[in-house]
């Protein structure tokens, strides 16, 4: 899929790309291709990269990991000291991607396990997603206003903040249901509200300076405490603040 939308791009140019992107083709470079890019169609070629020992990037969908041709990529190169795992997209609590994001020592892949010794670096800020501006554009140009607007994507803290965010400051009646709601659109009533099950992670020793930051965040745990009851802006702006922070050093 990712080919085939790349050559959409190459034969549509003047429609899809933006002004940056035709300062490029104007000065005949090619912004999505160059000498040394291999494309690989088929999942047999995609297989066979991990068997050419010359020094190249791979670059493929990660789907969080939990499924496709990122798996045998994994398999090939995460036991690897000299090779990089650059993950680019949001991985999702309890995905493979998550858990090798984390900090995890060894996976299974194929009913293997896998030793996980490859750099593990992530970069932030390329998502094929909107983001919250870019979400209240869509849902604010809306002629007739949604009745209802459930939000099912993402961190489950992101998740109410949004929800809020969308009823304090646009009025719309926004809800974020854990895993297991249901809905009845046509009697327009909840039949069942599922209630949050935590991820239990592993616990590990406190180090000195990890302690220090542990006992920060019970701090701002207990100042959101004696905050309840502030005005509904106020809390809105602090809550934002507090998601700048966390978005910062996820």
């Amino acid at each position: 899929m990712a080919v085939e939308a790349t050559q959409i791009f190459n034969e549509n140019r003047l429609e899809c790309f933006d002004e940056d992107a035709m300062e490029l083709v104007n000065a005949n470079i090619n912004p999505i291709g160059f000498a040394g890019l291999k494309l690989a169609i088929t999942s047999e070629e995609s297989k066979e990269i991990n068997f050419n020992d010359k020094p190249k990037v791979i670059i493929s969908a990660s789907g969080m990991c939990e499924a496709g041709r990122i798996r045998h990529h994994l398999k090939h190169n995460l036991w690897r000291p000299e090779c990089t795992i650059l993950f680019v997209g949001y991985q999702a609590v309890g995905t493979l991607g998550r858990s090798i994001i984390e900090g995890a020592h060894e996976v299974k892949l194929f009913g293997e396990t896998i030793q996980v010794r490859a750099e593990i670096r992530q970069l932030h800020g390329l998502s094929g997603h909107a983001d919250r501006d870019g979400l209240v554009e869509w849902i604010s140009a809306f002629e007739e206003k949604p009745k209802k607007v459930f939000i099912v994507h993402g961190e489950d803290s992101v998740c109410t903040s949004f929800a809020e965010y969308l009823k304090i400051e646009h009025g719309q009646r926004a809800y974020a249901p854990y895993s297991g709601t249901e809905f009845n659109l046509i009697s327009n009533k909840f039949e069942y509200e599922s209630a949050p099950v935590p991820v239990k992670k592993k616990a590990r020793p406190a180090s000195g300076v990890y302690a220090r930051l542990l006992a920060a965040g019970q701090r701002l745990l207990a100042v959101i405490a004696k905050n309840d009851g502030l005005a509904n802006k106020d809390m809105a702006k602090f809550a934002d603040q507090i998601n700048a922070l966390c978005d910062k050093w996820e």
